[in-house]
C-alpha cells in the first residue's frame, strides 16, 4: 500500500510549478538576450500599465513563454499575463495556464487553471497554484496521470490517476508536503494517505524510510520489512532492514555502501534469530580498489553461519560461499595476480574439511614482442600452496614456457610451429594416514613439440559468403607425464568438446599433463548471408599413438582414436535459431553427449526446447545426466503476454523439476503480472515449494509486490 502511494514522490509535479515564478527571475540575471514581441504594445494611462497584446512572446535562451496579452503596472509592482499562457521548456516539458499574475519581486503569485505535460508524456492538471513568502508554492486540486491510451480507453479516465487536494513546496526547508492524495485506478480509489511529505528535487539523497514490503513463506510465515535509509554523505550510505515473521521470529540486515575515485565497498550483513532460539547469520562483502594504474586488489567475503539459511530467507540460491582476496597487475603484454580463496560448502554432501583452502596463489604471464621472424614467446608461472584441514595438503611451482614461429604460404595456408616446456616441482604433506597417500616432493617436466595448420577457402556470392577451414595439428611429447604422487586437486572434472579439441593439453588445471604423442584432425563450414543469417557445421576427431589411463573411462579420450565431437548450427533469421553440440563414440556413433537448443516462432510466440544428455565420468563429482527444459511465449495482442516454463529430469528417479507460468498486462503507464512457479528442490528441513507471486508498477511512481510461497 505504502508504494501505492509513491505518488507523494514524484517531485516533478511541483518543481516545475517553482520554475514558474524561476524563468522571470532567470530573465532578470540571465546574460541571455530576451526577444519580445506582440502585434501592439502601448502605455493605458487610465489603468497606469504598459499593455502587449496579441500573440505575445517572449523568448531568452531555450525557453519561450507565450499569451495572447502582457500587462504591467508599475504602481502595483504586479505583471500578469492572460489567456492561452504557455511556457515552453529547455527540458521538454510544455505548461498551459488560462492566466498568470505574480508581484515584481517574484514572492508571490497566483496561477489559474494549470496543465503540464511533461517530457515524458504524462501530465499534471490543477485549478490553481499560488506563491507566497518567497519560497512557499502550492498547487490546489491537482490531478497527475501518465496514461494516454492505456487499455484503449481513449476518451476515457486514465487508466490510473492521482488526485491530492493540495501539495506544497516549502523551498526553504526543501520539503513536499501533501493533503489527501489518492490513487485511482479505472476510476476506483484504491489508494489513500491523508497526509504525507518527501523531500524535493534539490535533495538528492536524505535519511528517511523507504517503501516496506510485504510476503509470506510456508518457513517464515507473513512477513514484512521496513528499510531505513541512512545518508553518511554523497558517497556513504547505511540501508538497515528489519523483516519482522509470523513463523521464524526476527531478521535484521544492513548494507553499507562507501564509494571513492579509486575504491568501492558494499558490505551485508543479516541476522535472524529463529524459532529454535537459535542465533543465524550471513555475511557478504566486497571490495575493489585500483591502486594505480597497473595494479587492482579487493576482498569478497562470503560466510553463512547455517546452510540452509540464505535459501530459507530467500536470500539467494547459491550452493557455494566463496571468500578471496586478490591483486592483479596489467602492463603491457604482462600479467600478474595474487590470489587466495576459501569456499564454504553448504549442500548436504559438501565434507568442508576435504574443501580446499588456497593461500596463496601466484601467476605471472609474459609474453614478449614478435621478433623479426614474427616468432613470440610466452612464459606463464604458477605458484600454489592448498591446504586441507582434514586431508592431502600441496606445495606446487610451475613454469610453462612456449615458442611460436607462424608461418603463410603464398596459397593462404596458416602453419605455426611451436617448442613448449613443462616443469614442475611439488611438495605433498598429509593430515591423516600417512600410508594412505603419496607424499613427499616430487616434480617432472614435459616438453612437447607442436605444429598447427589450417586453410582458410572463401567463396563470396552476391548474397551468401561461404568459408571452410580443414584444420589439423600434431604433436610430439613423451608418453606419461602424471606421476601417482603429484594429486590431482585442480583437473579432476574434463569433458571433450568442439571447443578444447585443438587443445595442446586439454585438461583445465595444472595437476595433470597430457602425454603422448597425437594428432588432431577437424573440418569447419559456414554460410553468412548478407541479411544476418547464417549457418556452420563443424567436426573433428584426434588419436592418440598410445592409449594410457591419462584420461578417464567415458572421457572421449581414453582409447587411441578420440570420440568425434562437432556442432551444427541454423540461423536463418530471427524465427529459427538451432543449435546441437554432440560427442559420438568413435567405435559406433552412439551418442556420448548431446546439447539440443531450439528457438522457434516470431517475436509474438516463442517457443523454446533444450535437450541435454551426458554419461557420468570416471572419479567425476558430477552424476549422468538428461535434462529437457523448455518454454512457450505467447504475445496475445497489444497488451497481454503469457508464458509457461518447465524442466524435466529424464534420469530414471528424475521427474519434474520446476513449473512456472506467468501472464502480464502492459501498457505505457501500467504493468500487471503473475506468476505461478512450483519449486521441487529439497535439502534437509527445505522441502518443495509453490509461490504465487503478483506484481504492479505503476510508471513514474514505483511497484507493488505481494508474494505468497
Amino acid at each position: 500500500m505504502f508504494k501505492l502511494v509513491k505518488f507523494v514522490t514524484y517531485t516533478a509535479l511541483l518543481v516545475y510549478l517553482s520554475s514558474y515564478w524561476a524563468v522571470a527571475k532567470e530573465i532578470s540575471s540571465s546574460n541571455s538576450p530576451i526577444l519580445f514581441s506582440a502585434e501592439t504594445l502601448t502605455y493605458n494611462d487610465k489603468k497606469n500599465r504598459v499593455e502587449a497584446l496579441g500573440n505575445v512572446e517572449i523568448t531568452q535562451g531555450k525557453r519561450i513563454l507565450m499569451a495572447d496579452s502582457v500587462f504591467y503596472e508599475e504602481q502595483r509592482n504586479l505583471v500578469t499575463a492572460e489567456g492561452n499562457v504557455t511556457l515552453l521548456e529547455p527540458s521538454g516539458d510544455v505548461l498551459f495556464a488560462k492566466s498568470m499574475q505574480l508581484s515584481g519581486d517574484l514572492k508571490e503569485g497566483v496561477i489559474r487553471d494549470l496543465q503540464i505535460r511533461f517530457a515524458d508524456n504524462s501530465r499534471l492538471a490543477a485549478k490553481g497554484a499560488t506563491r507566497k513568502f518567497g519560497n512557499e508554492t502550492a498547487i490546489n486540486y491537482a490531478v497527475y496521470s501518465p496514461c494516454n491510451d492505456c487499455g484503449n480507453r481513449r476518451g476515457k479516465e486514465p487508466f490510473w490517476q492521482i488526485k491530492a487536494k493540495k501539495v506544497v513546496h516549502d523551498q526553504k526547508e526543501k520539503k513536499i508536503k501533501y493533503r489527501d492524495a489518492k490513487l485511482e485506478v479505472l476510476g476506483v480509489p484504491v489508494a489513500y494517505t491523508p497526509y504525507f511529505s518527501h523531500p524535493d528535487p534539490t535533495v538528492k539523497r536524505k535519511s528517511g524510510f523507504l517503501a516496506p514490503k510485504f510476503g509470506g513463506s510456508s518457513t517464515l510465515g507473513s512477513l514484512i520489512s521496513l528499510p531505513y535509509f541512512i545518508d553518511f554523505g554523497p558517497n556513504k550510505d547505511l540501508t538497515v532492514t528489519p523483516t519482522a515473521t509470523s513463523k521464524e521470529r526476527l531478521q535484521l540486515s544492513t548494507e553499507y555502501r562507501y564509494l571513492q575515485n579509486n575504491s568501492r565497498l558494499d558490505n551485508k550483513i543479516f541476522v535472524a534469530y529463529d524459532s529454535n532460539d537459535q542465533f543465524l547469520g550471513y555475511v557478504d562483502s566486497q571490495y575493489r580498489r585500483d591502486v594505480n594504474d597497473i595494479w587492482r586488489a579487493g576482498v569478497d567475503i562470503k560466510r553463512s553461519s547455517d546452510d540452509t539459511y540464505l535459501r530459507r530467507y530467500k536470500i539467494n540460491t547459491s550452493k557455494s560461499l566463496n571468500s578471496r582476496i586478490f591483486a592483479e597487475g596489467f602492463k603491457g603484454r604482462d600479467y600478474a595476480k595474487i590470489d587466495s580463496y576459501f569456499t564454504q560448502g553448504i549442500q548436504e554432501t559438501d565434507k568442508q574439511g576435504d574443501i580446499p583452502i588456497v593461500l596463496p596463489m601466484i601467476d605471472y604471464n609474459y609474453q614478449s614482442e614478435p621478433e623479426s621472424s614474427g616468432s613470440t614467446t610466452k612464459i606463464n608461472f604458477n605458484a600454489l600452496a592448498l591446504t586441507k584441514t582434514q586431508n592431502t595438503d600441496t606445495r606446487r611451482l610451475s613454469l610453462d614456457s612456449h615458442w611460436t614461429y607462424p608461418t603463410l604460404s603464398k596459397s593462404g595456408q596458416l602453419i605455426d610451429f611451436n617448442l613448449a616446456l613443462r616443469s614442475d616441482l611439488y611438495h605433498i604433506t598429509k593430515a591423516r594416514d600417512p600410508d594412505s597417500t603419496p607424499h613427499g616432493i616430487t616434480g617432472r617436466l614435459h616438453p612437447k613439440a607442436y605444429a598447427n595448420w589450417s586453410y582458410p577457402l572463401t567463396k563470396v556470392s552476391p548474397k551468401v559468403t561461404q568459408l571452410l577451414e580443414p584444420k589439423a595439428s600434431i604433436i610430439i611429447s613423451p608418453n606419461g607425464g602424471n606421476p601417482s604422487k603429484i594429486k590431482n586437486e585442480d583437473s579432476i572434472d574434463f569433458e571433450l568438446d568442439e571447443i578444447n579439441l585443438f587443445n595442446t593439453n586439454r585438461f583445465a588445471g595444472l595437476d595433470r599433463v597430457e602425454g603422448g604423442s597425437r594428432i588432431t584432425y577437424g573440418l569447419k563450414w559456414g554460410a553468412f548471408g548478407n541479411g544476418g543469417g547464417q549457418s556452420s557445421i563443424s567436426l573433428g576427431q584426434s588419436y592418440r599413438f598410445r592409449a594410457d589411463d591419462t584420461f578417464a573411462k567415458n572421457s572421449g579420450l581414453e582409447d587411441n582414436f578420440s570420440d568425434l565431437v562437432g556442432s551444427l548450427n541454423i540461423f536463418p533469421g530471427e524465427h529459427l535459431n538451432f543449435n546441437y553440440r554432440t560427442r559420438l563414440s568413435h567405435e559406433d556413433l552412439s551418442p556420448n553427449r548431446s546439447e539440443i537448443l531450439l528457438t522457434v516462432g516470431p517475436p509474438s510466440t516463442k517457443l523454446t526446447a533444450n535437450y541435454i544428455f551426458f554419461d557420468r565420468q570416471e572419479n567425476s563429482e558430477f552424476a549422468s545426466r538428461e535434462e529437457f527444459s523448455g518454454s512457450i511465449f505467447t504475445k496475445w495482442d497489444r497488451l497481454w503476454r503469457s508464458s509457461f516454463s518447465t524442466i524435466y529430469d529424464l534420469n530414471d528417479d528424475g521427474g519434474v523439476r520446476s513449473l512456472a507460468f506467468d501472464t502480464a498486462f502492459e501498457c505505457e503507464c501500467f504493468t500487471f503480472k503473475t506468476i505461478l512457479k512450483r519449486d521441487f528442490f529439497s535439502d534437509r528441513e527445505l522441502e518443495p515449494s509453490d509461490s504465487i507471486m503478483l506484481q504492479l508498477n505503476f510508471k513514474t511512481l514505483g511497484d507493488v509486490q505481494a508474494a505468497l510461497f
